[in-house]
């Protein structure tokens, strides 16, 4: 028999033996079923790295949503179908909608691509902000259809005038980030209110409000206030960044029942499991835990700026779990040089190649991360005459 093959007698031994997966393991990696070791999946990792790269929460998810997910287990043989209702029945409640202009989706990353997949083709064009989060530019491109980046504004705001005027009766899309990933900074609600005026009522604005949760400017304003007097606004949220569920995967999108009917033709099957549905409504429901992390992080985010101010670096005024930083010159060296360190930071955003993308870490992380970024790059010097 081949050794790279598992036989039957092979698999009966294992299991009759009471062994488990974990003695299966290592036949199963020989065998090419699993290409990558378990051992070796984040081999890549510093170990004791610090991970403030990925705008995640480092607090974890809420322990409710923990003690659900273990409960989850107990059905784990069964399609969740009955949950994927209750969840979309109270998200719908949460936001004054009917269930039908809900879709979940596996992250809002699917929630995004769907929208792509039914308003974009060739001949069509998706306008967005340069730079943004890239996932419906890059799904666009599957569906042919052409990008229409705009730049944003010299204090790294989207640029709605330009935005609103590169629309047309060919525009199938137009992409609001807000708060913007990756400058953190915000579209104001006169603004928005004035952009979505000004959209033809035949393109769909899709407001990405991923980082919601984090805004304390008064001027803000979600976008779900537009959606009942204009049937072609989108909301996309996400249950990654505040409630710390970005392994989970779980997104939604709430619009007309026309936009959410066109898009729900190119929602996986079952895109949602279990575990991650019982974790969401457990965490919608413990609303203390989301206080605590936005005020953590936020807190985190004032005080590396600060430290950052005492350096005389740049920041970016971000209203989200992650700010920018002017490191001065080509950032890419810096990344390379931080993770030397085991401190693993955000990466290289072409069009503002000098700034350093932070993700928001507990206190002691983002001690370790000033500290390194001083090694790095040391602060500039006081000017004489300054003190």
């Amino acid at each position: 028999m081949s050794s790279t093959r598992l036989s039957r007698r092979d698999f009966a031994q294992v299991v009759g033996g009471g062994l488990g997966a974990w003695a299966l393991a290592p036949r199963l990696a020989r065998a090419g079923i699993w290409a990558i070791p378990a051992a070796q999946r984040q081999a890549d990792l510093p170990a004791g790295a610090v991970r403030i790269d990925s705008n995640e929460n480092p607090y974890g998810p809420s322990p409710k949503a923990l003690e659900a997910m273990s409960r989850s287990q107990r059905v784990s043989a069964r399609y969740p179908d009955a949950l994927e209702d209750e969840v979309t029945a109270v998200l719908a409640q949460l936001h004054h909608v009917d269930p039908e202009q809900v879709i979940l989706g596996c992250g809002s990353g699917e929630v995004l691509r769907m929208a792509d997949m039914a308003f974009l083709s060739p001949g069509k064009s998706v306008v967005a902000a340069e730079p943004t989060f890239e996932a419906v530019l890059a799904f666009a491109r599957v569906t042919r259809a052409d990008p229409i980046k705009v730049p944003l504004t010299s204090d790294y705001r989207h640029d709605l005038a330009r935005m609103a005027a590169a629309c047309n009766g060919s525009t199938g899309l137009v992409y609001v980030c807000n708060p913007n990933n990756p400058t953190g900074t915000i579209v104001r609600k006169e603004e928005l209110g004035n952009f979505i005026q000004r959209v033809p009522r035949t393109t769909v604005i899709l407001v990405d409000e991923a980082y919601y949760h984090f805004v304390e400017d008064e001027r803000y304003a979600s976008a779900f206030e537009w959606i009942a007097s204009h049937p072609n606004v989108l909301v996309v949220r996400t249950f990654s960044k505040i409630y710390g569920l970005a392994g989970m995967r779980l997104g939604y999108g709430v619009g007309s029942k026309e936009i959410i009917s066109a898009m729900r033709p190119h929602r996986i099957w079952s895109n949602a499991n279990a575990a991650v549905l019982e974790a969401a409504l457990a965490s919608l429901a413990d609303t203390g835990n989301l206080a605590r992390c936005r005020r953590a992080m936020n807190e985190s985010r004032r005080a590396l700026c600060v430290e950052m101010e005492k350096d005389r670096r740049a920041t970016i005024p971000s209203q989200a779990n992650f700010v920018m930083i002017d490191v001065g010159s080509d950032v890419q060296p810096v990344i390379a040089a931080l993770r030397q360190r085991n401190v693993l930071v955000g990466r290289k955003f072409p069009s503002l190649p000098n700034w350093l993308r932070v993700s928001m870490g507990t206190p002691e992380e983002m001690q370790q991360f000033v500290a390194a970024l001083r090694a790095v790059v040391p602060a500039k010097p006081v000017q004489a005459g300054l003190l």
